[in-house]
């Protein structure tokens, strides 16, 4: 499974105040936790600065990866300023978050993706959809985005589809539509990667967490390979290494092991 430290993020309260103020000490510190905690790549996402969302996120960037020897970065925004100012700094190869059906977003951010050969991860929703409700109408926007990217000279492997997680206290059938989608999309393209945040799952029901984690087993029965989450989630973290061990993802359980030496299962 891979991790994508979701705390960076100016949504937070904290985040913003530190991000307002340059405090790359506090930003830093956040990166690298989450990083020794099992990320794999960290997100930084400054949308709430919209006027001076190009230039802080290229200042995230380069604090995070030069706190992190230019570990690889999730660049959170669909603003094609932003998003270009921040992969002119970015050493290595970033993932993008993210690239919809919108025509207006698809064609800003298309040639990006192309110039700069990232990692992109596709939402399932276009124009005429939004955000549909059933699997079958995600998984045609996925197909559709998929082929037209890979025609483009995007690697399969390179594309992380996103279902699109809703509440289920609004719709109990929410959380089957996601899972579903990612199973028929893994179907039909093995090489593609499956990914989702997992908080809205739970959203306006009591015991978030638990929800969160216990929908994170219940996609990765369904292809889910890639999950944005808080990676300083003990639980959740244990959870990610028992289930890719138990789904035969880990040969010889060799990552279950080295965490557990690690002290990351206790």
């Amino acid at each position: 499974m891979l991790i994508v430290g979701e705390k960076i993020n100016t949504s937070r309260k904290q985040v913003q105040e530190a991000v307002a103020r340059r405090d790359a000490g506090f930003i830093r510190d956040l990166a690298r936790r989450q990083f020794e905690a099992g990320a794999h790549y960290i997100d930084v996402n400054c949308g709430t600065f919209i006027s001076e969302e190009p230039e802080l996120l290229s200042w995230l960037v380069r604090e995070v990866q030069d706190e992190l020897n230019n570990a690889p970065l999730c660049i959170d925004s669909p603003n094609p300023k932003a998003v270009e100012a921040a992969l002119k700094v970015h050493q290595g190869t970033p993932l993008l978050n993210s690239i919809t059906g919108e025509k207006e977003r698809y064609e800003a951010l298309e040639p990006l993706v192309v110039k700069y050969g990232c990692k992109i991860v596709v939402l399932c929703m276009d124009d005429e959809s939004g955000i549909p409700r059933d699997a079958a109408t995600r998984y045609q926007i996925a197909t559709r985005l998929i082929e037209s990217l890979t025609a483009k000279g995007v690697k399969q492997e390179d594309i992380y589809v996103d279902p699109l997680i809703q509440p289920i206290s609004v719709d109990t059938k929410n959380g089957l539509a996601a899972a579903e989608t990612i199973r028929m999309v893994k179907e039909k393209y093995p090489g593609v990667h499956a990914i989702c945040g997992l908080s809205n799952i739970s959203f306006g029901l009591p015991e978030r967490k638990l929800l969160n984690q216990a929908y994170m087993v219940v996609c990765t029965t369904y292809g889910l390979d890639a999950v944005i989450l808080d990676p300083e989630d003990k639980m959740m973290m244990r959870l990610v290494y028992a289930v890719d061990a138990l789904l035969n993802r880990d040969p010889y359980c060799g990552k279950y092991l080295r965490a557990y030496r690690s002290g990351l299962l206790k």
